[in-house]
């Protein structure tokens, strides 16, 4: 891989910030979350602009690109305190596997409106008492003649009011061995029996968390996607963007940290000089911006090795990944709000209002601990703790 971008990615990024700047975080996202409103004129100004659907098919309205332009992307509109879950959740997982897994038909019916944002598809396989292990969900489909049934519980499903439809993650009975298989649905979120009811969390972000019930949610057969006794690699080929974008997010986030910290440091003044000058403010910022650039460093390595399809190194990458740049987030923003002092908590800065959303990297899309045992595991070859 290069680590030198084409004049094409280049001025994909530049296009990107230049929209991420009209729609930055203190004049237009934080006005929004904070009034609980979706940034709904940047999602479409970006669909309309093709950044969406950069990883999808030319056929089906995308960019013909990759795993790497949406990164790109997200990590542009992020560096603007502008990134959006959807964009994770939708083009980058639900897309992926559609493109990937699914029929004519699906390509067809989703894959235009996700790339140019007239349709939204989100995400759903974490279960109260599963998490994100998919060895242990519950929620089950069964086949009633040429229909499937499902019932089950979802939460922590972002942006259910925005969406479509849901991608779940369900379990089928296998009838010859009486296993039971993981398999993906699209549940339009219109259909009977499925109740969507918003989370009450205390982060100030524009989507919202949802709880999903499905109470014998009758669907057609054209609703699974892919193989009834594939979907796990199905499945994981939509979580490993996963974690790219959501690396992608935490870089970017970081970056806005850390460019509002530099910007502070350099006009204010305390005993006649710029608190830059000193360096116990310079040299903490130096080590976030190292820290930064080595996170984005192996979001890019799993970006390229994902996009050429190696997928076991774009696993073990993309965990790297996401682990590296949630720490480096999280201390970029820690360390902004210090060189701000006082005003790094006034609402005029905005600093403390982004500390529950970055704080979240280190818990989603998948925990720091749970990261630590697949690297122990896969990449060390110790013996599986759990």
């Amino acid at each position: 891989m290069s680590f030198i971008e084409t004049d094409v990615q280049k001025d994909l990024r530049a296009s990107v910030a230049r929209l991420a700047a009209r729609f930055n975080y203190t004049d237009y996202v934080l006005p929004k979350a904070r009034a609980g409103e979706f940034p709904g004129e940047l999602w479409d100004q970006a669909g309309k602009l093709g950044f969406l659907g950069v990883n999808l098919p030319e056929e089906y309205g995308g960019g013909g690109a990759g795993i790497y332009e949406l990164a790109l992307v997200q990590e542009e509109l992020a560096a603007k305190g502008a990134g959006m879950l959807l964009t994770v959740v939708s083009p980058a997982i639900c897309g992926t596997i559609i493109a990937k897994y699914g029929t004519a038909e699906q390509k067809q019916q989703w894959l235009p409106g996700i790339a140019d944002a007239s349709k939204v598809m989100v995400f759903g396989i974490t279960e109260p008492d599963a998490g994100s292990n998919s060895h242990r969900i519950t929620t089950t489909a069964r086949r009633d003649g040429d229909a499937w049934l499902l019932n089950g519980r979802k939460v922590f499903i972002s942006g259910v009011d925005r969406a479509d439809a849901v991608l779940i993650v369900a379990r089928t009975a296998d009838h010859k061995t009486g296993k039971l298989k993981p398999a993906l649905f699209i549940v339009p979120t219109d259909a009977e029996n499925f109740t969507a009811q918003r989370m009450e969390m205390d982060i100030v972000q524009p989507e919202h968390q949802f709880a999903l019930f499905l109470d014998d949610v009758r669907l057609p057969a054209e609703a699974l996607v892919g193989r009834e006794d594939a979907a796990l690699a199905q499945l994981f080929a939509g979580l490993n963007p996963e974690r790219i974008l959501g690396a992608a997010t935490a870089v970017g986030m970081g970056r806005y940290a850390l460019a509002q910290a530099v910007e502070y440091a350099k006009v204010r003044q305390v005993w006649k000089s710029p608190i830059g000058a000193h360096q116990g403010i310079a040299h903490p910022l130096a080590q976030v911006k190292i820290e930064l650039e080595l996170a984005k460093v192996m979001m890019q390595k799993a970006a390229v090795l994902y996009d050429s399809g190696d997928d076991t190194g774009a696993a073990e990458a993309a965990n790297m990944a996401k682990y590296a740049a949630a720490e480096a987030s999280i201390r970029a923003l820690d360390q902004a709000i210090q060189t701000h002092g006082g005003a790094g908590l006034t609402k005029e800065h905005g600093l403390s209002a982004m500390l529950a959303m970055v704080r979240v990297g280190r818990v989603a899309p998948v925990s720091r601990e749970m990261i630590l045992n697949f690297v122990a595991e896969h990449s060390l070859g110790l013996p599986k703790s759990y």
